[in-house]
């Protein structure tokens, strides 16, 4: 599902114009890169969590060449499966 069928399907289940959607679709992910850079936490109880984390420097090698390389340290984000996703997830059959 991309984003335009995002806006579509919240739109028909709330009832609300698409352009209403799609302007909270925006300012959600405008504050979540606001929160992320400010290093706070957002959690949106049973749905996800999203928080910036640190990765350590470390040693690594090219796949190609088997050449070690240095892997410096980096922030990275870290997006969490609330409890009402990982519930749907494993009612899911395999």
């Amino acid at each position: 599902m991309n984003k335009a069928e995002l806006v579509t399907a919240i739109a028909k289940r709330a009832d609300v114009p698409s352009a209403t959607v799609d302007a909270v679709l925006s300012g959600l992910q405008e504050e979540l890169v606001d929160a992320i850079t400010r290093g706070e936490k957002v959690a949106v109880s049973g749905l996800l969590t999203v928080e910036r984390t640190q990765r350590s420097a470390r040693t690594g090698r090219n796949p190609q060449t088997g050449e070690s390389i240095d892997i410096p340290a980096a922030n990275t984000v870290k997006v969490t499966a609330g409890s009402n996703l990982k519930k749907a997830a494993s009612n899911v059959p395999v």
